[in-house]
């Protein structure tokens, strides 16, 4: 496994526990900021592993597809990459 992708695992599983602790907290009735700082952290962690993702993407896959002739797959991958981009902005 890539030293990148290993990087992505452990934000996503560190952000998988800070989603555990916040629903935790928010049962718990703890102070709203409190809850809203460690949801902003996971939030954090969670857009580290869509750059991640989305920079081993390019790197392979896509460098991959753009290096051949296919002219309708390259077009869809790059369809692709800008939807992505679009959600990933709202």
């Amino acid at each position: 496994m890539s030293t990148q992708k290993e990087k992505t695992i452990i934000n996503l599983k560190k952000a998988q526990s800070l989603i555990s602790k916040i629903i935790e907290m928010s049962e718990s009735n703890e102070y709203c900021i409190d809850i809203m700082q460690q949801n902003l952290a996971a939030i954090g962690l969670l857009k580290s592993a869509n750059q991640m993702l989305m920079e081993g993407h390019l790197n392979s896959c896509f460098k991959k597809v753009m290096g051949t002739n296919n002219e309708k797959r390259k077009k869809e991958m790059i369809e692709e990459i800008l939807r992505v981009n679009k959600l990933s902005n709202k």
